[in-house]
């Protein structure tokens, strides 16, 4: 397998801001880079050299963008496996579009996982409100359901048993039934959760894997708060979570990066959640805190380049900022950023709107815990 060095093209199917800040990581190492996106204004719109506009079925736009790339990545795992398999005639596509298949749908990802031998919690797959009923009670009453194909940061997913009385009745799994469009989906068992950790992992065309440190992630009504690189979990429960996604990483054959999301239980076992094969928002710090962010070493890694040191320089933490905050006024960045070590990243979105994520703050600290606290600081400043 040849690298493909700097001055070659690569294609990003989606341009949001997982998009924009792996271009401008592609950038910095010498590459040109073009995106797809049903949005011709897109974050990424503003720092590639072409934008291609075309929905995530669209296969006829993948390949346009195909056609003038040396590889294809994606930012966005929504992207339909006909623009995968349109935009493969035409340059390699990485990740592929095997592993696709297996992510996008929970149900086959969840029950991949399981059959495999990895570690996760007690689920059933949903195909009708009989199902939903059944799986209530056999999952003790409590539980998380999603819908199998697309939702992320907390859409498409409901909570079932968690009302004064703890348990679910009938009438509240035939509304979240219908809450949820009445599609298939997956019920997973609440569990009694410690912390949730992610830890990126990076493959090579050639094979070569490394992985970060894993990070801590705090959740506030499903959607990520904020983050910090590196975890503070035991030393034994870290090397068991790094061989896990390593794990992973290799039986899928992963060519780019992907995210494995963790839960750690109280009583200590550590448990698959989901995956993610593209930058993840838990690695953003990873910019501040690592030798190499997980940006570069996604273009590292689908260019078939020596993959980054993953070594953490300095504890770091980032505080997602959702379009809450430009609603009532403009946030006060000039008072977040008087608190030391912080830095503001925006995503160039026009639109705020509650729940969209716009922008995030960094920090680094002496600490983990110090890093957090920082950026919570400068947040509680806008």
């Amino acid at each position: 397998m040849s690298a493909l060095l700097p001055g070659s093209t690569i294609g990003i199917l989606g341009g949001g801001q997982l998009g924009r800040m792996t271009a401008m990581a592609a950038r910095s190492l010498g590459y040109r880079v073009q995106v797809m996106d049903p949005d011709p204004s897109c974050p990424a719109r503003f720092v590639v050299d072409a934008c291609f506009e075309g929905a995530w079925d669209d296969a006829r736009a993948a390949a346009d963008l195909a056609r003038g790339s040396d590889v294809v990545t994606l930012e966005i795992e929504q992207v339909s496996l006909a623009c995968l398999e349109a935009a493969a005639k035409f340059a390699p596509v990485r990740p592929g579009r095997e592993m696709l298949r297996i992510i996008q749908d929970r149900i086959l990802q969840k029950t991949w996982l399981s059959e495999n031998g990895f570690p996760v919690g007690e689920f059933r797959p949903i195909q009708s409100e009989t199902d939903l009923q059944n799986a209530a009670i056999a999952l003790g009453g409590r539980l998380f359901v999603k819908s199998a194909r697309g939702g992320y940061d907390g859409r498409s997913q409901a909570k079932i048993g968690f009302g004064e009385s703890a348990h679910s009745g009938q009438a509240e799994v035939a509304e979240t039934w219908k809450l949820l469009g009445e599609r298939p989906a997956i019920a997973e068992k609440a569990l009694d959760l410690d912390r949730e950790i992610s830890v990126m992992v990076a493959r090579a065309p050639n094979g070569e894997t490394k992985s970060f440190p894993a990070a801590t992630n705090h959740h506030e009504r499903q959607i990520l708060a904020w983050s910090v690189i590196p975890s503070s979990i035991p030393a034994s429960l870290e090397e068991k979570a790094q061989r896990l996604a390593r794990s992973i990483a290799d039986k899928m054959h992963l060519e780019g990066i992907l995210a494995v999301e963790m839960f750690v239980t109280r009583d200590d076992r550590l448990l698959v959640n989901e995956l993610a094969p593209r930058p993840h928002n838990s690695y953003h710090a990873s910019e501040r805190a690592c030798v190499t962010s997980q940006f570069e070493q996604m273009v590292r890694a689908v260019c078939d380049l020596p993959l980054g040191d993953t070594s953490v320089v300095v504890p770091a933490a980032i505080v997602n900022l959702l379009g809450d905050l430009w609603l009532d006024q403009q946030p006060r960045f000039d008072q977040a950023l008087r608190v030391p070590g912080v830095r503001l990243h925006l995503y160039e979105k026009h639109q705020p709107r509650k729940g969209r994520k716009m922008g995030h703050l960094s920090a680094v600290g002496k600490t983990p815990e110090e890093a957090v606290q920082r950026v919570l600081e400068a947040k509680d400043l806008l």
